[in-house]
């Protein structure tokens, strides 16, 4: 099993969130988290006073699925998340040794 994990803009959340249950994917897990990477940050003006926001709003979506289904849904997030511009977000994929359902005991890709 794989661990795909995407950190994306957060207006691109329901795109994303499309592209995957077309694919077919059972389950998602989304965070809200802040970061930054090469864009750095921006200023923003509020109430004539300029100041630096440092960690830009994403939101990361975390899907497991098995190990011949990790293009298709990086594929499909990347589909669905890029606008062409800075900060369109990064994917990573990380092996999982042992995935077990809580509720019924099942492993492996039936717990998926």
């Amino acid at each position: 099993m794989q661990l795909i994990t995407a950190v994306i803009k957060p207006h691109q959340l329901d795109a994303v969130k499309e592209g995957l249950k077309s694919i077919g994917v059972a389950g998602i897990t989304i965070s809200e988290v802040k970061g930054f990477g090469r864009q750095g940050g921006h200023t923003e003006t509020y109430r004539g006073a300029e100041y630096a926001v440092e960690f830009i709003p994403k939101v990361k979506v975390e899907v497991l699925a098995a190990p011949e289904d990790t293009t298709k849904v990086t594929d499909a997030i990347t589909a669905a998340a890029a606008t062409g511009k800075i900060g369109d977000g990064k994917i990573w994929v990380t092996p999982v040794s042992e995935v077990i359902r809580i509720r019924t005991g099942e492993s492996g890709t039936d717990a998926i």
